[in-house]
């Protein structure tokens, strides 16, 4: 990531010194300890552990047990310091220089040339410093800036010791008890899929930007020679006498709020806040706003005045509306195009230059619906009484189909624009629509240049939503005057920032904390107070200040909500419910693994923002980080103390409750798969890796069919957001994708129930019924036929039907209901012996889809495999054709090679296709599709992929 951005830098450099913006990254730095006992050369932007692992004090911090063994990294301070002198030759008398930090983490003095500029304590900020006086009288001659970080663990002991400091009366994860207190990523303390380095350092860009006045230039509309072409970013527009400390652009109906379905006919609004400091004053500054594709200009619009003041930022703010017709609207990529316009935004001071930026957005309406069902709806539709919890995009519901993001690696300064876009195109290639930004990590950046990577843009760019939350999570949060000044900024900033992405669905103040706080009023002696402070803290305040910088998303106060009593004025439902309606939102975890397919053990919910079951990454994973051959086993001491579930809620290591995850995985793959176990060790622990994968598979791809299936029932679901999508190590997680961006089998299985219309057999065993569904979340009817063949596991065809179908928006047609084995079986046969093939195709718009799927009537554990003796032919172009020479081969799956990123898509539909029954007689034909940005190997040899299945569980 660091040298990536250096890169960028170097691209810009030119650019950048025109614009008197210089980066604080062209610097010597150097980063030392409290005692001076390790100083060594950084970088900026860096963390810590990443300058000490470049200098060779450290190795990765992510191998083998370097999670315990560098904590000694955390407890220590840690100073970055750079001499200044290059970036501020000959500033001219009149010139006044902004420092400016996009991310620092966290806790930290910030000195220039000896003076003390700031303390700062919270890693969401963005800080602006006017050090203009401080560089011309430096302090004995010291021309360095210096940023001295506190060490946040000592801090959190410091001020959680305090006599009047609330302790939250949750459970915890590694540094237990001190995150409350402190405005930096949550998961940084640890959690249950990932490590606690607490990581420290100037994590985000950071700049240097001289402003001088310019008083000789008086704009003009006609005045196109010397006008300056439009910069590609806020920041490069900076310079001369103004620089644009922040920036809001929001696209609303016109009367569009939060809390009332917008006008689908009303005129378009657009509404551009600039925050600026400026050195040349303005009493008639204007602000003009171009879209060039649709040959639109707002015209100049008169804005407020702009004063003299580089110490404080003023804001100027105007709008102007757009027909409704005249722009195409963005939409989600599954249900339209995306459509992008740039805007080209101009600040004209009465009396000097014009600074002019181009920036990218879209016209769309999201609504997240919160009101009561109608008595009609009730009659009419069978809807179970309750509130409406759903996306509506353009005036239209939707079903969302999606998972949950967290940070992308314990250390964000190395996140790089190209590993997190491939997080988000696999998103988009397996079917998803929206990914939660989990309340617990970080705000998710917007470009390079401020934020280090990309995040918002690629996700306006490839169609897919991204509810947004405030950083608070699983924990309460204490009220004080100090804690709410720190935040107020921190959410108004990234609020505005975010608000130009179309991508953008809503903003949650947290997570998971609403039914927290209600479990503790309900069993403290004191938990009304608790409950009053969550009430202030998410029902108002947040509430609040997210309400006064945007009004185009709502705001709820949690992830997983009960919803509300009332939308204007805000009222929080809590546990005010009565029995037998449905209200806000769900999420499941379940972790007996002999309910994984008890449908009477999922929630009938309007929407599931979360649910899950943990797996193990695969032995390619395992071999970046295990340093030892004893290392390679299931429950070997690396292995498992990677398992952070249930967390030890302490710094206590390795985790000792550790084995209640690892038996949890243990038990899943025992009671449904065929227990790995053969006499190669290495083979043996690879199966039980991705036999963990498989039944997490199973699990998720069930419920997603059943919350789908909700849509044409009384719960009304329409969303299905699965827990987790990325990981953040290599270690036990709920995710779908591991740390190098390898998909696990969990990936491929939503790539298939998340396609637009799906079968899947819905079996209760408890009364031996079968229903067959066909779920549609189309906008239109579609029709098309379903065919069911009954096979044996030597791959005979025992019978087939056919049946066509058609299924009503948004709905779902029963094509089978059966009862009793004895007539759902093929005649003679037994449960052990013999499995169902389901496939359907019918007509989407104007192409055809098609859908797979299986049941087994008896769990895989039992059933009667037979050797498929797999083939594999390979073809140009990394293709590879199977097929079997035996039996059925139950979840055929083919692994590449390390140092590869990419994943495997059918040779014929270019849709994503793994871990399939591979069949007698059915040859499948896939192609690898590479990521050359992330693979090491951009060549790899066809000979080094592997193939595996069930069958190799329990033979060589």
């Amino acid at each position: 990531m660091r040298l990536m951005l250096a890169l960028l830098a170097a691209a810009l450099w030119p650019a950048l010194a025109a614009a008197d913006v210089q980066s604080l990254s062209s610097l010597n730095w150097t980063l030392r300890n409290a005692n001076r006992s390790i100083v060594i050369p950084a970088k900026v932007p860096s963390q810590a552990h990443l300058d000490l692992l470049e200098a060779g004090v450290i190795t990765e911090p992510l191998l083998g047990i370097n999670d315990f063994t560098q904590r000694w990294v955390v407890n220590d301070n840690w100073t970055y310091t750079a001499d200044l002198t290059p970036l501020i030759q000959n500033p001219s008398a009149d010139a006044r220089m902004l420092l400016v930090f996009y991310g620092i983490d966290t806790i930290a003095n910030i000195t220039v040339a000896g003076h003390p500029v700031a303390w700062v304590s919270n890693q969401f900020q963005q800080y602006v410093y006017d050090v203009t006086d401080f560089i011309v009288a430096p302090v004995q001659n010291d021309t360095n800036v210096t940023v001295a970080l506190e060490s946040a663990y000592l801090y959190g002991l410091n001020v959680t010791s305090r006599p009047d400091a609330e302790i939250s009366p949750t459970g915890d994860f590694e540094y237990a008890g001190i995150r409350q207190y402190i405005r930096k990523t949550q998961s940084d303390f640890g959690w249950d899929w990932g490590p606690a380095f607490v990581p420290s350092g100037i994590f985000k860009p950071a700049y240097l930007v001289t402003l001088t006045p310019d008083t000789n230039y008086a704009p003009s509309c006609n005045d196109t020679e010397t006008t300056p072409a439009p910069a590609s970013h806020p920041l490069l527009a900076s310079g001369g006498s103004v620089f644009i400390e922040e920036s809001s652009l929001e696209i609303s109906k016109i009367g569009q709020t939060p809390f009332s379905a917008p006008n689908q006919t009303a005129d378009w609004l657009v509404n551009v806040t600039l925050g600026v400091r400026s050195v040349t004053g303005s009493d008639f500054p204007t602000l003009t706003v171009a879209i060039p594709e649709l040959n639109l200009s707002s015209g100049s619009l008169a804005v407020v005045s702009i004063p003299v003041g580089t110490n404080t930022t003023a804001f100027v703010a105007a709008n102007f509306t757009i027909p409704d017709g005249v722009p195409e609207r963005w939409f989600p990529h599954n249900l339209g195009t995306p459509q992008l316009y740039n805007f080209t935004i101009t600040l004209a001071l009465s009396n000097a230059s014009a600074v002019s930026f181009t920036t990218r957005s879209g016209f769309r309406t999201v609504q997240l619906v919160q009101t009561p069902y109608s008595d009609e709806e009730i009659a009419v539709r069978g809807i179970t009484p309750g509130d409406q919890w759903h996306f509506e995009v353009n005036g239209r519901a939707f079903y969302t189909l999606g998972t949950n993001i967290i940070p992308f690696d314990p250390f964000y300064a190395r996140m790089t624009s190209a590993q997190v876009r491939w997080v988000l195109e696999s998103a988009v290639k397996s079917g998803q629509n929206m990914l939660r930004v989990w309340g617990g990590g970080i705000y998710q950046p917007s470009d390079e240049l401020t934020g280090g990577y990309d995040f918002y843009s690629a996700c306006d760019e490839l169609g897919i939503f991204a509810w947004s939350e405030l950083i608070f999570s699983d924990a309460l949060y204490p009220i004080n005057d100090w804690l709410l000044a720190s935040i107020d900024p921190e959410v108004r900033q990234n609020v505005r920032r975010i608000n130009r992405h179309p991508s953008n669905a809503q903003w949650a103040g947290g997570n998971e904390i609403e039914g927290i706080v209600i479990g503790i009023n309900q069993t403290l002696a004191n938990g009304t107070h608790y409950l009053d402070e969550f009430q202030t803290l998410f029902g108002e305040f947040l509430h609040d200040i997210v309400s006064e910088e945007e009004s185009s998303v709502a705001y709820t106060d949690c992830s997983t909500t009960s919803g509300v009593l009332s939308l204007d004025p805000y009222e929080i439902r809590y546990d005010n419910k009565t029995a037998g309606f449905i209200y806000g939102n769900g999420e499941r975890y379940n972790y007996d693994a002999s309910q994984a397919f008890n449908y009477s053990t999922y929630p009938l919910s309007r929407f599931m923002n979360e649910f899950g079951f943990h797996s193990l990454p695969s032995f390619y994973s395992w071999e970046e980080v295990l340093e030892s051959p004893d290392d390679f086993s299931f429950n070997s001491t690396v292995v498992a103390s990677r398992d952070h579930h249930p967390p030890a809620g302490s710094l206590a290591f390795p985790n000792p409750n550790a084995p209640q995850g690892q038996a949890q995985m243990t038990t899943a793959v025992e009671l449904w798969l065929p227990t790995p176990n053969t006499s190669d060790s290495n083979q043996t622990f690879a199966q039980w890796c991705w036999s963990t994968q498989v039944f997490q598979s199973l699990n998720m791809v069930s419920e997603i069919a059943f919350y789908r299936r909700g849509a044409g029932r009384g719960e009304n679901n329409l969303g299905a957001l699965v827990w987790q999508l990325n990981d953040i190590w290599q270690g036990a997680s709920w995710s779908a994708i591991e740390y190098s961006g390898r998909w696990k089998v969990l990936q491929y299985g939503m790539a298939s129930i998340f396609q637009p219309v799906v079968v899947y057999p819905f079996w209760t065993p408890e009364n031996e019924t079968l229903e067959v569904l066909v779920t549609s979340d189309r906008w239109d009817a579609v029709n098309g036929t379903a065919q069911l063949t009954w096979y044996d596991w030597s791959g005979k065809e025992l019978n087939s039907t056919v049946t066509p179908f058609s299924v009503p928006s948004l709905n779902n047609t029963v094509i089978l209901e059966a009862q009793g084995l004895d007539n759902i079986l093929p005649a003679s046969k037994d449960a052990t012996d013999v499995w169902l093939l389901l496939n359907l195709t019918a007509e989407v718009g104007n192409r055809t889809v098609t859908h797979e799927q299986y049941f087994t009537p008896v769990s895989l554990a039992t059933a009667n495999l037979v050797d498929p003796a797999i083939n594999v032919a390979t073809g140009p172009n990394l293709t590879f054709t199977l097929s079997v020479q035996g039996g059925v081969a139950p979840f055929t799956w083919l692994d590449h090679p390390a140092g590869t990123v990419g994943f495997f898509a059918d040779n014929t539909t270019g849709l994503p296709l793994n871990g399939f029954f591979l069949v007698p007689g059915i040859v499948r034909t896939v192609q690898f599709i590479l990521n050359p940005l992330l693979s090491k190997i951009s060549d790899p040899d066809p000979a080094e992929f592997v193939v595996r299945s069930l069958w190799n569980n329990t033979h060589l």
